[in-house]
């Protein structure tokens, strides 16, 4: 597999739709993990984060243009001891309850499919970070339908132990922009981490699509401490 720049990723691509990145930076020290939401419609694009506690939600700019907000409102963020969930969708809630049960982030997602919006079937994208004593690994998941088929959901799921100073993974929910909107495919991208929270956040808010993206979370968390700090950008 080729490391990519995540610059010319999501340069590339004027929908991505929702991403997660998940990695380490380049000084080693932090566990670093960013999310975005970009929006075509307008209760999509109506859309802020703002933190809830150790996570963020998000919440409608304009509440009186708020539609249907079954699959825009949610907890994209939580934090659940030494993990923290970052997901698309109200999935968070259900592996943030699952494995407070002592359940595995892979049980807590066989219990959820893709998102009912026919007929793009938008994947549920999920991402787990573990943080303690020094040590991290962590997990992406994919749950999408069989190449449209509503019938069948295909999970995937990739867990990177000891990850290496500087990379990363990048996953989101389509493969392009289209109708019905192309599901991703294939294994989460291998991709380069560079800078501080502050210029990782700008690069990525940088190359996202002028017109669709809509709002940005960045964390870095301290490998040896479990400290973290946390950027939020927000189209409106």
């Amino acid at each position: 597999m080729e490391k990519l720049s995540l610059a010319q990723e999501l340069s590339a691509n004027t929908y991505p739709g929702r991403g997660i990145v998940i990695g380490k930076s380049a000084d080693g020290k932090y566990a670093v993990t960013a999310y975005f939401i970009m929006g075509r419609s307008v209760n999509s694009r109506n859309r802020i984060f703002v933190t809830d506690k150790e996570g963020i939600r998000t919440q409608a700019y304009d509440p009186a243009k708020l539609e249907d907000p079954s699959l825009v409102i949610y907890a994209p963020v939580r934090v659940l001891g030494n993990k923290t969930i970052v997901t698309n969708g109200d999935q968070t809630d259900t592996i943030y309850e699952l494995m407070d049960k002592q359940q595995t982030f892979e049980q807590a997602l066989r219990t959820r499919t893709f998102e009912p919006d026919a007929p793009n079937y938008t994947p549920r994208i999920s991402g787990i970070m573990h943080v303690e004593n020094g040590n991290y690994n962590y997990a992406m998941s994919i749950l999408k339908s069989n190449n449209g088929n509503s019938a069948a959901c295909n999970r995937y799921t990739f867990a990177y132990e000891n990850p290496v100073a500087g990379e990363g993974h990048f996953i989101h929910t389509y493969q392009g922009d289209g109708d019905p909107l192309p599901s991703f495919e294939g294994e989460p991208a291998w991709i380069g981490i560079e800078g501080d929270i502050d210029s990782f956040t700008q690069m990525i808010w940088n190359h996202l699509n002028e017109e669709n993206k809509v709002s940005l979370f960045v964390r870095y968390i301290d490998i040896e401490t479990g400290g973290y700090e946390t950027r939020i950008v927000n189209k409106n």
